[in-house]
């Protein structure tokens, strides 16, 4: 197994252990989303796996780009909202950063959930967790 298959597996791992968190091929067979109530936290491309695709506080993404040459715009993302992060060893960004920023993604889009829509997957859902 190749270090970005590693990677990609670590990161479909973590995104699928978030509560209500499910994956899908909306796009195409290589581009590899992860929701939470239907709304898209995560993506990646399963096939040539180069990072992840993260909804982020638009107040937080000039800090983040500047602190890690592994984390920038990306092809198809809203560079207000979305960062491109690449985890080490492909770049920069160490995995417990990838963690939080994908925990941060999830919990961004968790929180513009209608609350009926959050009732729902917290009674469907055993066992995931939010992020901390």
């Amino acid at each position: 197994m190749t270090s970005e298959e590693r990677l990609f597996e670590k990161v479909r791992a973590h995104c699928l252990g978030l509560l209500g968190a499910t994956e899908d091929l909306p796009f195409d067979e290589h581009t590899l989303t992860f929701k939470v109530g239907g709304k898209i936290f995560c993506v990646v491309d399963a096939s040539e796996f180069q990072g992840c695709g993260l909804k982020c506080d638009p107040e937080r993404v000039p800090e983040l780009r500047a602190s890690y040459d592994g984390i920038r715009s990306g092809k198809y993302l809203h560079p207000k909202h979305w960062n491109l992060v690449v985890p080490s060893p492909l770049a920069d960004v160490p995995w417990d950063v990838v963690q939080s920023l994908i925990d941060h993604s999830h919990e961004m889009v968790w929180k513009g959930l209608t609350k009926k829509a959050r009732l729902a997957i917290q009674a469907s859902s055993h066992g995931s967790r939010l992020p901390s």
